[in-house]
């Protein structure tokens, strides 16, 4: 197959955006797996701010970030990502390279906590105030359960009126699969 999946597209997007020294946002860390390929990317002078509200998730990612021996490149925080403005350093507003959000619940953890449009339009929100020129968003929007469309949907109405001034929105989904497969909304600030 010469299409991109998915998870492969979203990792190209990030690598044509980020470089060694950047800074970076790992909005929904998981189990750290984006948080690992980021902190590579950015190099040693770079670094990683990731947001996580489970403590599953921080644990399975702080382990992760030791076996790689990249746990000097990445702050954790156990908050969720509508708190990125307040928890990014002042000084590294307007110098954020890239970030993304795998949106759904933590693969192997509990179902029941999950993300939620408010949350992730507000993390958005505050990301576009915070990006570099040319910075990118990516989200990984897993819509196979009632809260992912709940979610899918109202992020979807957000993007769609974003201004084109301030950034470019792409949508990247594969359209003749089944069972609700990901899909890949980017933002681009201009």
């Amino acid at each position: 197959m010469k299409l991109q999946r998915i998870l492969p597209f979203a990792k190209q997007l990030l690598e044509a955006s980020v470089n060694e020294g950047d800074y970076v946002i790992d909005a929904t860390i998981g189990n750290g797996h984006d948080t690992v390929f980021l902190a590579k990317l950015i190099g040693k002078s770079g670094h990683v701010y990731g947001y996580d509200i489970q403590e599953e998730a921080i644990a399975n990612t702080n382990e992760r970030l030791k076996v790689e021996c990249l746990e000097d490149r990445v702050t954790l925080f156990h908050q969720g990502h509508q708190h990125i403005f307040q928890t990014v350093p002042k000084e590294k507003h307007g110098e954020i390279a890239g970030a993304i959000f795998n949106l759904g619940y933590l693969p192997g953890g509990d179902k029941a906590v999950v993300t939620i449009a408010e949350t992730t339009i507000e993390a958005i929100e505050q990301l576009l105030a915070i990006l570099k020129p040319e910075g990118l968003i990516v989200l990984v929007i897993y819509h196979g359960h009632k809260e992912g469309q709940i979610e899918r949907d109202k992020v979807m109405n957000y993007v769609q009126t974003i201004d084109p001034s301030v950034a470019h929105v792409l949508k990247y989904q594969f359209i003749n699969k089944n069972n609700h497969p990901p899909f890949i909304i980017a933002i681009e600030k201009c």
